[in-house]
């Protein structure tokens, strides 16, 4: 499992970004894209002329809600970021009763959001579920915990919930707690499976809880307007809090872990992977995996010499070990739990590819 945060740390940059973020809800006509394509202007916020600096994610959400083709939006922010902002300028002005939500961090734009859209910050979310893990003492283990620009991750495992899938492969129970507030997911608990001799986590397909960052429009109508937290939002983020916290309470059962470990252990059998390379090249068409993702797959999985279902699945979890990006290295830990529970036919064209 990629190592990220200590705990301190963590609790240190969400408390600095509490202090450095504001929210606000705007009509899109109040909106401006700068000349240079790289800058929104809101007016009446507290940035003022200078506007806040998009980011990739911001924009990615401006060009959809414009209908701006990806490729085409990128090139115009390449080649002709003046042709971008009047692009984007026009269809802001055409927004006649549009409103949206802008989320910005450190003086940089890095939302483009639905007026509807429930902030449920990554604060909060440590405030209710760290004295839930830390209360545990040592049945508790904070494994990895990180914040991106686009996620927060709390990684706990529960090392006396434990089992073997083969005979000396320990595997322990756990659970990974992640949320984003820029519209990139869900608050979300699913269950983590670590493993002890390769330090390897594999995140299960089911989840535990998973709420939407949708509710109530928010804001009075206003052209612009900056978003504190009302009594409504705090006693509905109060309930979902105490729900989440709930949660990872009722996680330390061990009877999600018993299937899970069931489905491990089934993995061990069944059809072999004939030709590896050809079956790594398989697994890259069923799932999104970039080259350099791939030969580090194929040489895990030679290297271990496992050629069942669960060999290969550790050798997709074991990149995520090392990889660069802590957002990419958990989709490939979700991408185990996906292989696990991938049906039989589909595995089938995988271990016999030719």
């Amino acid at each position: 499992m990629k190592v990220g945060k200590s705990i301190i740390e963590l609790a240190t940059e969400l408390q600095r970004r509490a202090g450095a973020k504001s929210d606000y809800v705007a009509s899109a006509q109040s909106l401006t894209m700068t000349e240079s394509g790289s800058d929104l202007i809101i007016a009446g916020a507290s940035a003022g002329a200078s506007g806040y600096a998009l980011s990739s994610h911001a924009h990615n959400q401006i060009g959809a809600w414009a209908g701006v083709p990806a490729k085409y939006y990128d090139r115009m922010k390449a080649e002709a970021p003046h042709l971008l902002a009047e692009n984007i300028n026009h269809w802001f002005g055409a927004a006649t009763g549009v409103r949206r939500m802008i989320r910005t961090l450190d003086g940089n734009a890095r939302a483009f959001l639905s007026d509807r859209y429930r902030r449920i910050d990554n604060e909060e979310i440590a405030e209710a579920v760290l004295p839930v893990l830390f209360d545990g003492g040592d049945s508790i283990r904070i494994e990895s915990c990180e914040v991106t620009e686009s996620r927060l991750y709390l990684k706990a495992v529960f090392p006396r919930i434990q089992g073997e899938v083969v005979r000396g492969d320990v595997v322990q129970s756990g659970i990974v707690i992640s949320n984003s507030e820029v519209g990139l997911g869900s608050l979300s608990v699913q269950p983590l499976v670590y493993r002890l001799v390769c330090s390897n986590g594999m995140i299960a397909a089911d989840a535990g809880m998973a709420r939407y960052h949708v509710g109530r429009k928010v804001g009075d109508g206003r052209d612009v307007e900056a978003l504190l937290r009302d009594e409504t939002k705090m006693a509905d983020d109060r309930a979902l809090m105490m729900a989440l916290a709930d949660v990872v309470r009722a996680s330390l059962s061990d009877m999600r872990f018993e299937a899970t470990l069931a489905k491990m252990r089934l993995a061990t059998d069944g059809p072999q992977i004939i030709r590896p390379v050809q079956a790594v090249e398989a697994l890259g068409k069923a799932f999104t995996v970039n080259q350099r993702e791939s030969q580090s797959i194929l040489e895990n999985l030679i290297r271990g010499s496992d050629y069942s279902r669960w060999g290969l699945l550790n050798a997709v979890t074991q990149v995520a070990n090392t990889h660069d990006d802590y957002d990419r290295a958990t989709q490939l830990e979700q991408m185990g739990g996906l292989l696990l529970d991938l049906p039989s036919n589909d595995w089938n064209v995988i271990a016999e590819a030719a």
